[in-house]
């Protein structure tokens, strides 16, 4: 409750909340699908495969993490240590969708995920699924596992509720998976929205219905540069920000307002 009062007193005042420009800067946000929740990473999670992509992919822009839902498809955790990944990454470009992401084409996978970002030609998968993800990672931080715990929950049964109201509205194409730690604990429950790309910060349970609502006004795509953000209450950033840039945004469309 003491986050709210925070962020209600900093909007009222006219003061820039504390979570704006929060997110950090990147082209391309690349998830890498594993077989197991987030409530059972180690509180540092990385492998060889995820560190070689990000030393590859950082360089330019890009940004490498772990997620899982029952949705996504994943290969079972290897015996040998060799890892092989399905991969779903955003940009710009919208979505891409890699399988058999393995360390034996790291360097393809790379070059492929850099053409994606750039504007390369590369074949893109086209939908109109919007994609959630939820930072649950509680041995990083014991307020991501319950907050954003609670969170997920509440997205499962407002959206189980809509479908059932009406099976072939918006919230059909809406998909729900968990993510290791993505930066700013603090400010859980954290939600990834893309493909538009916006960062969400301060979520409770009982802000999930606002947060639907105001996603499925947004056209599934990713936001441009001079897009008011999304839920301003709860706006951390954008990707293809950088954090002055994301202030300024903020800053811009609260004096229009």
């Amino acid at each position: 409750m003491l986050r709210h009062v925070r962020r209600l007193a900093t909007s009222a005042t006219g003061a820039l909340p504390d979570l704006v420009g929060t997110a950090p800067s990147h082209r391309s946000y690349i998830f890498l699908h594993t077989p197991q929740p987030p409530s059972e990473y180690p509180a540092r999670y990385a492998t060889p495969l995820q560190r070689a992509l990000l030393l590859r992919t950082v360089k330019w822009g890009g940004s490498v993490n772990f997620s899982w839902s029952p949705e996504q498809p994943a290969y079972p955790i290897a015996a040998s240590g060799d890892q092989a990944y399905h991969l779903t990454a955003f940009s710009r470009n919208g979505r891409l969708a890699l399988e058999g992401v393995r360390m034996e084409n790291v360097e393809e996978v790379a070059k492929r995920l850099q053409e994606h970002a750039e504007g390369g030609a590369i074949a893109v998968k086209k939908d109109e699924d919007v994609h959630l993800y939820v930072c649950t990672h509680g041995s990083r931080d014991c307020r991501c596992g319950d907050t954003g715990g609670a969170v997920v929950r509440a997205l499962q049964e407002e959206l189980k509720r809509r479908n059932a109201q009406d099976p072939n509205g918006p919230s059909s194409r809406v998909k729900v998976a968990e993510t290791a730690h993505v930066g700013g604990h603090k400010y859980a429950a954290n939600i990834l929205v893309y493909p538009h790309g916006e960062w969400l910060g301060y979520v409770e349970p009982e802000d999930v219905p606002a947060v639907l609502d105001a996603v499925f006004k947004r056209p599934t795509r990713p936001a441009s540069a001079s897009d008011p953000p999304l839920c301003p209450p709860h706006w951390r950033g954008r990707m293809g920000l950088a954090k002055d840039e994301q202030i300024e945004l903020f800053q811009a469309t609260a004096q229009a307002a």
